[in-house]
C-alpha cells in the first residue's frame, strides 16, 4: 500500500492512518503483555547510556522516525525505543522481555518497503544504530568483521582505503545498516558479480529471543562443521534473532570501471544482449540493469538535471557496467561486445563514459527511477523474480489487465483529482531475474489497491516465480507467500520460528500468512 499523506505531525515527521487501523486483520496477539511504567524502568537500567532510552512519554517527538517507515506507508505505536552499544545489553533486553512476552522489533536503518521494520501495534523497538563498531579486518584475505549498526556506505568508504570494497551496493546505502542487509538478504545492484549474501556473509553473532548469544561460523572461507545455522538467520528479518555481528567476505576494489547505456527495441533483444554480454565479457561483467522507455520518461520529468544519454528513441534501455585490474584489457572486451551488438542489430544506439563524471551520470539514471515513481504519485512497488525471459512479461500483463478496471490508462477528460492509474513501469537487475515493477497513482484507494492485488502475485507465480526477491516479505508480502511457498513449506518455516522464539515475541505480525 503506498503512502497516504495527511496533516504534518511532530517536528513535520509526515503522519499517516496507523496501520493497525488500516489493517484491523493484523490483530494485536492476546499472548503478548503490555508495556507497563515498571518494564520502562526496568529496560532503562539495562541502557543507561544517554540515548539508550527513548520513551513516548518523556519525548514522542524522539520516538516518531522509529514508527513510520521512510516510504511513509506504515506507522506503528510503539512508545519505547532501545538502542543499546553492546551484544550484552541486546542480550539483556531480549531475555527481560521475553520473560515478561513483550513484542520486540528489531530496526536497522529503517529503509525497508515491506513494512518489516517497524511496529504495527506497540511493539518495543530495538534500534541497533549504536551498533556501529568494525571490529576486525583482514588484509589479506579481505573478511571484514563488523557491528550491525555499520552504514553501508561508511563500510564502503572504509574500506576503499585499504583497497577493497563492499559486495554489495544498494540505492539506500546511504542509511541502510548491514544487519538489516544481511536479515533481508538485500541483493542490490552488482549481486551478478559478487553473488548474493548468502556466499559472501562467513559468520555472524546473534542473540536469540531468550537472550542466548550465538556465534554461528567462523571467519573463515571454508568452515564445514554440521548445519550452517547462520543460513536460517539471512533472510529472516529479525523474526529468528537479533543479528549483532557479521564477518563478510569483500572483494578487491577493481582498478577499471567502465559503463555503457545502449538502446534497445524489444525485450526479447534485451535478453538477447544480456546472453552476449555474458559469453563476451565473463569475468568482468558487473552489473547489467534494464528499464523501459517510461523508467527514462520518468526520470526525465521528474529529476533535475536529467537527460536520456543519447537521441535516439528508444523502448528499452540497458546499462553494462565492467570492473577489472586492467583497463587496457576491459576497454578490448567491451568494445568487441558492443561492435558485436551493434553489427547484429540488437543495439539501437549506445554510449560508453568517457570519465567517472559520466560513470556517475549514467548510474544516476538508473538509480533515480525509484525517486522519479515517488515524485509521481501514489507508489505501488513490487520486487519480484523469475526466468529471465519472462520478466517484462509481467509488465505487459499486468497493463494489460489494468486496462480492464477503467483505471487505466488515464482518460483524457479526467479531472484533477480523479482515482486513476498513471503509469506502470518496469525496471530491474537481468543478473538475477530481478524485476521492480512500480504502478504510479493518483493516490491509495482501496479500488486501487484491489485492482492491482493479488492479481501481480498470480502473475509472477503463473511465471514460476517468486513474490520477493531481494526486499524481504515483511508485513506487506506475508499475505502472499503462498504464492511461491508451498504450504507444507510455510508449516516447517513456522516450526523452526517457534524453535527459536517460543513465545513469539521477535517481530510479530510479520514473515508469516495470519494464522487466522
Amino acid at each position: 500500500m503506498p503512502a497516504v499523506r495527511t496533516a504534518a505531525g511532530a517536528r513535520g515527521v509526515a503522519s499517516i492512518p496507523l496501520t493497525a487501523e488500516r489493517m484491523p486483520h493484523v490483530r494485536r496477539s492476546a499472548d503478548l503483555q503490555r508495556l507497563a511504567p515498571a518494564d520502562v524502568e526496568a529496560l532503562r537500567a539495562i541502557v543507561p547510556q544517554p540515548g539508550g532510552l527513548l520513551s513516548a512519554d518523556d519525548d514522542a517527538d524522539a520516538v516518531a522516525p522509529f514508527n513510520q517507515d521512510w516510504m511513509r506507508k506504515y506507522r506503528g505505536q510503539s512508545r519505547l525505543v532501545l538502542r543499546p552499544r553492546t551484544t550484552e545489553q541486546v542480550s539483556r533486553i531480549l531475555a527481560y522481555c521475553n520473560q515478561r512476552r513483550l513484542a520486540v522489533v528489531p530496526q536497522g536503518g529503517n529503509t525497508g518497503l515491506v513494512g518489516g521494520s517497524v511496529p504495527v501495534h506497540d511493539e518495543i523497538v530495538l534500534s541497533t544504530q549504536a551498533l556501529n563498531q568494525i571490529r576486525a579486518f583482514d588484509e589479506v584475505s579481505g573478511i571484514l568483521t563488523c557491528e550491525a549498526g555499520c552504514v553501508l556506505e561508511a563500510l564502503d568508504t572504509w574500506l576503499a582505503a585499504k583497497g577493497y570494497m563492499m559486495p554489495l551496493d544498494l540505492g539506500a546505502k546511504g542509511s541502510c545498516q548491514i544487519g538489516g542487509n544481511v536479515a533481508t538478504n538485500a541483493g542490490g545492484l552488482r549481486l551478478l558479480r559478487y553473488g548474493s549474501l548468502h556466499g559472501t556473509v562467513l559468520s555472524m553473532e546473534v542473540v536469540l529471543a531468550d537472550g542466548s548469544v550465538l556465534e554461528l561460523g567462523k571467519p573463515l572461507r571454508k568452515d564445514n562443521t554440521g548445519y550452517d545455522l547462520k543460513q536460517l538467520f539471512i533472510g529472516s528479518e529479525g523474526t529468528l534473532g537479533v543479528i549483532t555481528s557479521v564477518s563478510i567476505l569483500t572483494p578487491p576494489r577493481p582498478k577499471a570501471v567502465n559503463v555503457a547505456i545502449l538502446g534497445l527495441d524489444s525485450y526479447e533483444h534485451v535478453v538477447q544482449l544480456f546472453r552476449q554480454a555474458r559469453a563476451d565479457l565473463g569475468e568482468i561483467l558487473s552489473a547489467f540493469e534494464f528499464f523501459d522507455s517510461e523508467c527514462m520518461s520518468l526520470v526525465k520529468t521528474h529529476i533535475a538535471g536529467a537527460r536520456a544519454p543519447f537521441e535516439t528513441a528508444a523502448r528499452f534501455y540497458v546499462l553494462v557496467e565492467t570492473s577489472g585490474s586492467s583497463k587496457e584489457h576491459d576497454d578490448e572486451k567491451l568494445a568487441g561486445f558492443l561492435e558485436r551488438a551493434m553489427e547484429t542489430g540488437t543495439v539501437l544506439d549506445g554510449t560508453v563514459a568517457q570519465d567517472a563524471t559520466q560513470v556517475a551520470a549514467f548510474w544516476s539514471l538508473r538509480e533515480s527511477i525509484p525517486e522519479a515513481c515517488a515524485k509521481d504519485g501514489g507508489n505501488f512497488k513490487y520486487d519480484v523474480s523469475m526466468p529471465v525471459d519472462k520478466i517484462y512479461g509481467v509488465v505487459e500483463a499486468m497493463r494489460a489487465h489494468l486496462g480492464g478496471t477503467g483505471l487505466f490508462p488515464p482518460p483524457a477528460d479526467a479531472g484533477a483529482d480523479a482515482e486513476r492509474i498513471k503509469r506502470v513501469v518496469g525496471f530491474g537487475h537481468m543478473g538475477d531475474g530481478n524485476l521492480h515493477l512500480n504502478i504510479t497513482t493518483t493516490g491509495w484507494s482501496p479500488r486501487t489497491e484491489g485492482a492491482i492485488e493479488p492479481h501481480v502475485y498470480e502473475l509472477v507465480q503463473q511465471a514460476a516465480g517468486s513474490v520477493s526477491a531481494e526486499h524481504g516479505l515483511g508485513l506487506a508480502k506475508a499475505p502472499y507467500l503462498g504464492y511461491s511457498k508451498s504450504a507444507d513449506t510455510i508449516a516447517l518455516m513456522r516450526r523452526v520460528k517457534a524453535v527459536f522464539d517460543p513465545n513469539g515475541i521477535l517481530n510479530p505480525y510479520k514473515y508469516f500468512p495470519d494464522a487466522q
